[in-house]
C-alpha cells in the first residue's frame, strides 16, 4: 500500500467548510441567511477586507432568492459589519482610521475639529479579574484580564485618562506590549481576529481624582466627563471594558444619529 505523501509546498490550507442554511419554520428566511453570513464572519471564513460572493452566487448556494440575500446583506451593512463599494461588490468591513474615529470617538473641539488622539501607555498588566470586571465582561470566577492605563492627547495636550480591561484568553501575549497603536479596534481585528461590532456607552459627570488631575494638568475635584463603554463582538461577547475620563474644557461630546 502506498505511503501517504506530503502536500506540495506552497499550497494554502483549505478553509473550513462554511455553515449551510437549514431552514427554520417560523423564522424569516432573510434572518436565517443573515445568521449564516454572520457565522462565517465570526469564524473568519471571510476576513476583514475580503469581498463576499455576489448576491447571485450566494442565492444559488443557499437556494434562496437574490432579494432575500440582498435584505440580509442590507441589515449587516446597516450594522457596519459589511460595506458596499460602488461597482465592486460587498466587502467585510475593516477598522480604518476614519471608521474608528467617527463611530467610536465622540469628542470634538469647540472649533469643530475632530481628530484621533495620541496615546501614552502608563501601565499594562495581566492579573486576576475583579468582581466588577467579571460582571462587565461576563467572565468566569478566576478569569484573568489585561488591564491598560493610558493618557490620550489632543493638540499636544492631555485630555483623557483611560482604563481598559480585556479578557486575557482572547488577547494572548498582549499583556507584554508597552506600545499600542492608536486604532485599537483595528489592532484587535488584525492581530487577534476580534471584530468589535458595537459598543454601549454610559456618560456621566465626575470629579477628577488626584492622579487624574495630575495627569491632565487640572485641579483635583475639577469636573470631568466619564464615558463608560463595553464593546462586543459580532456574536455579542463583551471583549473590552473602557472607562475614559475627559477634560471637556475645550471639547464637547458629540454623537450623531441617522
Amino acid at each position: 500500500m502506498a505511503g501517504k505523501t506530503d502536500a506540495p509546498k506552497g499550497r494554502k490550507p483549505r478553509r473550513a467548510k462554511p455553515p449551510r442554511l437549514k431552514r427554520q419554520p417560523g423564522k424569516p428566511l432573510y434572518a436565517q441567511v443573515e445568521e449564516i453570513i454572520r457565522k462565517r464572519l465570526i469564524d473568519n471564513y471571510w476576513k476583514p477586507g475580503d469581498m463576499l460572493p455576489s448576491e447571485f452566487d450566494l442565492a444559488a448556494e443557499l437556494s434562496v432568492s437574490q432579494g432575500t440575500v440582498r435584505k440580509a446583506l442590507n441589515e449587516m451593512v446597516a450594522e457596519n459589519l459589511l460595506e458596499r463599494r460602488q461597482g465592486l461588490g460587498t466587502f467585510v468591513s475593516e477598522y480604518t482610521e476614519r471608521r474608528a474615529l467617527f463611530l467610536y470617538f465622540n469628542l470634538r473641539h469647540r472649533d469643530g475639529d475632530q481628530a484621533m488622539p495620541m496615546s501614552r501607555t502608563l501601565a499594562c498588566e495581566s492579573r486576576k479579574a475583579s468582581e466588577s470586571e467579571r460582571a462587565r465582561l461576563q467572565l468566569d470566577p478566576g478569569a484573568r484580564v489585561i488591564a491598560l492605563h493610558r493618557v490620550r492627547e489632543l493638540r499636544g495636550q492631555p485630555v483623557i485618562v483611560e482604563r481598559l480591561t480585556l479578557p486575557q484568553n482572547l488577547f494572548p501575549g498582549l499583556g507584554a506590549v508597552t506600545k499600542l497603536p492608536e486604532n485599537l479596534y483595528r489592532f484587535y481585528q488584525g492581530e487577534f481576529g476580534i471584530t468589535v461590532a458595537k459598543a454601549a456607552e454610559e456618560v456621566r459627570a465626575v470629579a477628577a481624582e488626584p492622579l487624574e488631575a495630575q495627569l491632565l494638568g487640572i485641579m483635583p475635584e475639577a469636573p470631568l466627563l466619564e464615558i463608560d463603554r463595553v464593546a462586543v463582538t459580532i456574536d455579542g461577547r463583551p471583549v473590552e471594558w473602557r472607562v475614559s475620563r475627559c477634560n471637556t474644557t475645550d471639547y464637547a461630546y458629540v454623537a450623531e444619529r441617522g
